[in-house]
């Protein structure tokens, strides 16, 4: 029984993971969205527009915990996920015309809770 256990675990990953190499949630994990560190500046600005039209991006104005540091890659991570979050958390809310990371490690920081 034991092995039957592991090899449907082992398959429910596998079957988790989406093309790009990028994880969903697994196991009922929580998922998160970021911008791809390779991403353009064009790029973020572009996500962060996009997704600000859509979600409430207050939280990353000043003098909120999300608005340092100030840094576009941070500032569309933050929009990204809003967006990402707000939509369901389906792996094609965080595509961004491939420049968004579904993650399943927590970014939140200091004050900055990313939900």
């Amino acid at each position: 029984m034991a092995k039957v256990s592991a090899v449907l675990s082992l398959l429910f990953l596998l079957f988790s993971l989406i093309p790009g190499g990028t994880l969903m949630m697994v196991n009922g994990q929580k998922s998160w969205c970021v911008a791809k560190p390779s991403s353009d500046q064009a790029t973020l600005l572009a996500n962060m527009n996009f997704a600000c039209s859509h979600v409430d991006c207050r939280v990353m104005q000043k003098p909120c915990p999300c608005f340092s540091p100030d840094n576009l890659m941070n500032h569309a991570s933050i929009a990204m996920n809003l967006y990402y979050q707000a939509k369901g958390r389906n792996k094609w809310n965080c595509d961004f015309r491939g420049s968004g990371l579904v993650v399943i490690t927590n970014p939140s920081y200091a004050d900055c809770i990313y939900e």
